[in-house]
C-alpha cells in the first residue's frame, strides 16, 4: 500500500533536486550553515515536488500507457485511483508549502510555487503534448530548486540566484533531448513533440552540442562573479569539457546513436552533482577573499 504512494511521487526525481536544492543553499550559506532551515527547506521543497509529479502522473496516464518505460506505473495499472492521488497531492503539497511559508521566506516560497505551475499547469496540461518548446518550458521548473534553496538563505533573488537559474535551465536541455533520442520509439507512439520526434535527431544533436557549450560559459559566471573560488572552477571546465567533448562525438560517421545518447544523460546527471557538491563547499574560499 504504502509502496504505491511512495512510487507515484518519482522518488528519484526528488532525489536529484534534494542534490540541486543543498547546492543553492549551501552555496548562499558561505560557510554559516542554518542546519535546522537547511533540513525544513529540503524537505518542505521535498514534499512540493513529490506533489506535482503526482499530480503529472495522474494527467499523464495516457501518455505513459503508450511507452514501454512508463505502462507499469500505478496511477497507469490503477493500482492507485485518480482521486486517491490527487488527495495524496493535495496532502503533500499543502504540507510543503505550509513549511516553506513558515521556515524560508516570500520569495523562496514564490519560486517553489512558480516552479509547481510551471511544471503541472504550463507543461504538464499543456505544452508537453502540443509543442516542441515543452522541453524549454518544462526547464524553467527544473531550475527552481536550486534557487529556492539559495533563497531560503538570502532572502533576495540577486545576480547568484539568477546565474542558478540560468545554468539549470540550460542543463535541462541537453539532458531530455538525449532522454528523448534513446526513449525516441517511446515519444513517437504516445506522439509527444519533443525536438528528435518533430523535427529530427540531427537538428536534436545541434541543440544538444549548442546547449552544453552555452551551459559551459554561465557556469563560470558562479567564480567570475566571486560566488565560488578556483575548485569549482577546475571542476566546472573540466567536467562541462568533457561534456561538450562527449556531445561532439555524435557526429561520427559510425555512430551507435542510443549508446552515445544514453552516454549524453548519464554524464548529464554526473555533471550537475559534481557541479552542485562543488559549489556548496567551495564558498570559504570565497569568504577569506573578501576578508583581504
Amino acid at each position: 500500500m504504502l509502496r504505491r504512494y511512495f512510487q507515484v511521487t518519482k522518488p528519484g526525481i526528488i532525489m536529484g533536486n534534494l542534490i540541486s536544492v543543498a547546492g543553492g543553499f549551501l552555496l548562499a550559506s558561505r560557510g554559516e550553515i542554518d542546519w535546522l532551515l537547511f533540513a525544513l527547506t529540503l524537505l518542505g521543497l521535498s514534499l512540493v515536488v513529490a506533489s506535482g509529479c503526482v499530480v503529472n502522473n495522474v494527467i499523464d496516464r495516457d501518455i505513459d500507457a503508450a511507452m514501454a518505460r512508463t505502462k507499469t506505473r500505478v496511477t497507469v495499472t490503477g493500482e492507485i485511483s485518480s482521486v486517491a492521488a490527487l488527495s495524496h497531492s493535495l496532502v503533500l503539497g499543502l504540507s510543503g508549502f505550509v513549511l516553506l511559508a513558515y521556515f524560508t521566506n516570500w520569495i523562496a516560497l514564490g519560486f517553489a510555487a512558480f516552479g509547481f505551475f510551471i511544471y503541472v499547469g504550463v507543461y504538464s496540461l499543456y505544452m508537453k503534448r502540443n509543442s516542441v518548446y515543452g522541453t524549454v518550458v518544462g526547464s524553467l521548473s527544473g531550475a527552481v530548486p536550486p534557487v529556492v534553496g539559495y533563497c531560503a538563505v538570502s532572502g533576495v533573488f540577486d545576480s547568484g540566484a539568477a546565474i542558478l537559474l540560468l545554468m539549470f535551465c540550460l542543463w535541462q536541455m541537453p539532458h531530455s533531448y538525449a532522454i528523448a533520442i534513446f526513449r525516441f520509439e517511446d515519444y513517437r507512439a504516445a506522439n509527444i513533440p519533443v525536438l528528435p520526434v518533430a523535427q529530427g535527431v540531427e537538428k536534436a544533436k545541434h541543440h544538444i552540442v549548442l546547449y552544453i557549450a552555452i551551459y559551459a560559459l554561465v557556469v563560470m559566471l558562479l567564480p567570475l562573479s566571486g560566488y565560488t573560488g578556483v575548485a569549482f572552477m577546475a571542476v566546472a571546465c573540466t567536467t562541462s569539457f568533457w561534456w561538450l567533448l562527449m556531445a561532439l562525438k555524435g557526429y561520427q560517421r559510425d555512430l551507435d546513436l542510443h549508446g552515445w545518447a544514453r552516454q549524453v544523460f548519464a554524464f548529464s546527471i554526473v555533471n550537475i552533482t559534481v557541479l552542485s557538491i562543488a559549489m556548496a563547499i567551495d564558498n570559504h574560499s570565497t569568504v577569506s577573499a573578501m576578508l583581504y
